[in-house]
């Protein structure tokens, strides 16, 4: 699910105010922006066809949540990238990143649970 930078950045606008009214989310993006009403029109229409957002009686909500877009841009990013390979993944990631003893201890955890 690719996003360019702008659709991420009004995608988080809509995830910080959720549940929005189409009026509140021309507003913001007036603000934000500097966006025309019809720009945001444009915005909505794209991120809805992507199934990102929902539009229903003037109410904007997400379809998919922050959280759930970054775990699969993740898995996009693994697979791509890594071919599948989430040590591979790891290993590339620590390589500029230490890790700290707690940050191990939660991976510890986390793959225990699993």
């Amino acid at each position: 699910m690719h996003l360019s930078e702008m659709e991420e950045r009004f995608a988080e606008l809509i995830w910080e105010k959720e549940p929005v009214t189409t009026r509140e989310m021309i507003e913001a993006c007036e603000e934000r922006f500097g966006w025309k009403k019809s720009t945001t029109y444009t915005e909505l229409k794209r991120l809805e066809k992507k199934g990102i957002l929902k539009r229903e009686n003037s109410l904007v909500t997400s379809v998919i949540k922050k959280d759930q877009f970054a775990s699969i841009r993740s898995q996009e990013i693994v697979q791509k990238d890594y071919h599948g390979s989430l040590p591979a993944f790891i290993c590339a990631f620590t390589k500029r990143t230490r890790l700290s003893k707690k940050d191990i201890a939660q991976i510890r955890k986390l793959l225990d649970e699993l």
